[in-house]
């Protein structure tokens, strides 16, 4: 099943995490087939924290893939701030 979710990056106590579209299988933080955004938890104010490319996570889910439950609330926020 392909699953977008969460890979986590960024040094220790510093969080970054890239949002892919990866086959479930895969560990986390490997292989993965398409990055569609980024979170960054940690930015400073006046840095952008959330990027999510909509129009791919539209065409992904549309092939059948399905959104982590983080990952979903994350695309909800994006769709809110964007309105």
């Amino acid at each position: 099943m392909v699953v977008i979710r969460l890979a986590r990056g960024g040094a220790k106590k510093r969080p970054f995490y890239n949002m892919v579209v990866a086959d479930s299988r895969n560990p986390r933080d490997g292989r993965f087939i398409e990055r569609v955004g980024f979170y960054d938890p940690k930015a400073p104010q006046g840095r952008e924290a959330l990027r999510v490319h909509g129009d791919r996570v539209a065409f992904w889910t549309g092939k059948g893939a399905q959104l982590s439950p983080t990952v979903a609330r994350l695309v909800k926020q994006a769709a809110r701030v964007a309105a």
